[in-house]
């Protein structure tokens, strides 16, 4: 087993995946399955799940295979779902809607508990049964209700503002969906960049390339 800390982070970003799949097969009513099978399945080699999987203990038998429920169970350990953190959303735009309803409905390991915008026409709009706030107020919210993620849906131009604010009032990790680098400036921030124009982007290259 590796240590935490040499783990490296291809490995980690292959979890949520085998995380999906497992609650897929829980839902179909499998029971255990094989590396090979898995393999299969998801398109990756059976000796690179078997690797995967061997950095956090194995968690299978030879000649048995997975227990899905518990491998998925230990995954959701591994990649910490069971421990839910509260969050604010910056930006009550279409984007920052659709984040919170998806949060909300499909992610439950975030409890959104506030939602901002700049925009003094935002302020009061309900969103999940929660009135939009004024970013004025951020700094109040925060040091009376302990928000430890924030979702950043805000234009670019205002990012660094928003982002240093949320930086000092103790925010601990980041959903960015601007273009603005914040792990760049803030290090110590977890931050995961959602950059929908790179996706296009690759998207168009596969299709040109093809």
């Amino acid at each position: 087993m590796s240590k935490p800390g040499l783990i490296s982070m291809s490995v980690i970003k292959r979890m949520p995946r085998y995380y999906r799949f497992l609650c897929d097969l829980l839902e179909l009513g499998t029971e255990r399955i094989s590396s090979r099978e898995l393999s299969n399945r998801m398109g990756f080699t059976a000796s690179q799940i078997r690797q995967d999987l061997n950095c956090f203990g194995g968690f299978g038998q030879q000649g048995y295979g997975y227990n899905v429920r518990q491998l998925q169970t230990e995954i959701g350990k591994i990649l910490g779902l069971n421990n839910r953190k509260k969050a604010i959303i910056i930006g009550a735009g279409n984007i920052g809607r659709a984040i919170a309803t998806y949060i909300t409905y499909e992610f439950k390991t975030f409890d959104i508990i506030g939602v901002f915008d700049k925009k003094e026409s935002m302020a009061g709009q309900m969103i999940l049964g929660m009135p939009t706030r004024h970013i004025s107020g951020l700094e109040e919210f925060c040091k009376e209700n302990l928000p430890t993620v924030a979702v950043l849906c805000v234009p670019t131009s205002a990012a660094p503002e928003v982002a240093a604010q949320l930086n000092s009032l103790g925010i601990k990790g980041m959903l960015n969906f601007t273009h603005y680098d914040v792990a760049l400036n803030y290090p110590d921030l977890q931050v995961e960049n959602i950059h929908l124009n790179d996706s296009f982007m690759t998207l168009c290259y596969k299709l040109n390339k093809n």
